[in-house]
């Protein structure tokens, strides 16, 4: 499932045409003060936020990076399920094709 998942996920970014995603994902990826935070690591998790989640579910999800407790929050959350999965398998992407 991972390399169905990777596949898609170099697709989306081939498409691309060689240029970097741009969204709310590599915005707060780079203005966060992570250790290993570049522009090219940000583009690479901005293209797994391209293939799996919304643009409504990427501003969301684009907070946890300034507030880690709110990630947290909204795992715990009653009703939060299923973004939670597409976040989740967001997470598990941008790890396996980003490193």
């Amino acid at each position: 499932m991972r390399i169905i998942i990777s596949i898609i996920a170099l697709t989306a970014l081939t498409a691309c045409g060689g240029g970097r995603p741009t969204g709310a994902i590599s915005r707060a990826c780079e203005a966060s003060d992570r250790p290993g935070a570049n522009p090219a690591l940000c583009s690479c998790v901005q293209g797994a936020a391209n293939a799996t989640l919304t643009g409504s579910e990427q501003r969301r999800a684009a907070k946890f990076f300034k507030d880690p407790q709110k990630a947290q929050d909204t795992r715990q959350q009653d009703g939060q399920e299923a973004f939670w999965r597409r976040y989740k398998a967001f997470a598990d992407q941008a790890e396996a094709i980003c490193r």
